[in-house]
């Protein structure tokens, strides 16, 4: 497994990051979660991702207890605060400085460790000044429960005066987590080139698109029985935006090119999203350890430039790259 420097900071964290989204505490029982979890470290994995709001606490729970006996200092352990947890009260959610704080004590708890290595802002909040919030994450910061400070799914406007504010207030902000796939390429105008001028580093979910990228999904045919589409708790609504003919007509050209560069398709797509030099990590996710020994074989792999300008061609017609399509909530309507 090879690392990479998180944007322009010192932390280095593996490529190929684990994720547990739609899996831990939801989608799959503990002991396949832990199975996962362990795949990922005999793999060479040391990047953990999760969130709070992650199956309402459960998935930090369940990662916690997946790496418990582990040495700290080996791993990366990221987590997010915004969104609601609990009973979603008026003070459940958002980037207050009274929700992180409640958040970042709640989510070392459920970890079982003493920091983060990457305190994460799940999405951007119009309701409270970015004063506020980059003031409470500094003095997170200098609590020592975070190492660093990310975003996630952030307009570069909104990633430029963060960074502006954490420059003064001498803290961290090294990361920005977004959406990222063939498909998906709504960062490339603006978030990316303000990123890489900032030394911001990108830390991408959904590099197969919710798994349509690995081909399983073929066009006039019903998802198959078991798939994320046909499971309401993993992600169907948001994978839906793919399921259309044209797209899975393109998806299917790739096959040829993956076999000629020896990959699956699984594996292209996540070695695709690692060539844009601005990508730190890939996150993936699993219900099964052979998903895991399946995706990292994407570490360490270069496409040459004649396959990737032969991969646009194919999948152009299809791609989003909108960047108006990179959203946080107007307001407190969860």
């Amino acid at each position: 497994m090879k690392t990479r420097n998180l944007g322009s900071s010192g932390l280095k964290i593996s490529e190929i990051a684990y994720g547990n989204w739609l899996t831990h505490g939801s989608q799959v029982e503990e002991d396949a979660a832990t199975a996962c979890v362990r795949q990922a470290l005999e793999e060479g994995i040391t990047t953990f991702d999760t969130a709070d709001v992650y199956a309402n606490t459960a998935a930090e729970s369940v990662l916690g207890r997946a790496l418990k006996g582990e040495r700290r200092e080996g791993l990366e352990i990221f987590t997010k605060v915004y969104w609601p947890t609990g009973p979603g009260k008026h003070n459940d959610h958002g980037l207050s400085r009274k929700h992180i704080m409640e958040s970042i004590n709640g989510s070392l708890t459920r970890l079982g460790t003493d920091y983060v290595d990457l305190y994460q802002a799940h999405r951007y909040d119009y309701e409270t000044p970015l004063e506020e919030t980059m003031e409470a994450f500094a003095d997170v910061v200098r609590q020592g429960k975070a190492l660093y400070i990310g975003v996630s799914e952030w307009r570069a406007e909104e990633i430029r005066e963060a960074h502006a504010l954490a420059r003064e207030l001498r803290i961290p902000l090294v990361s920005n987590q977004p959406q990222y796939s063939m498909l998906w390429r709504v960062i490339e105008s603006e978030v990316v080139p303000t990123c890489e001028e900032l030394g911001i580093g990108q830390i991408v979910w959904s590099p197969i698109a919710q798994g349509v990228l690995t081909g399983k999904y073929l066009p006039g045919q019903a998802p198959p029985e078991g798939s994320r589409a046909t499971d309401e708790k993993g992600g169907a609504n948001m994978i839906s935006r793919w399921l259309q003919d044209d797209v899975l007509e393109r998806v299917q050209q790739l096959k040829p090119l993956a076999d000629e560069a020896g990959l699956s398709m699984a594996e292209l797509a996540v070695a695709w999203v690692l060539q844009n030099d601005n990508v730190s990590a890939a996150i993936i996710g699993a219900s099964r350890p052979e998903q895991v020994t399946q995706n990292v074989k994407a570490a360490g792999v270069t496409l040459d430039a004649g396959l990737l300008k032969r991969i646009d061609e194919i999948v152009d017609p299809v791609v989003e790259r909108d960047p108006t399509k990179t959203v946080s909530p107007p307001r407190r309507d969860f």
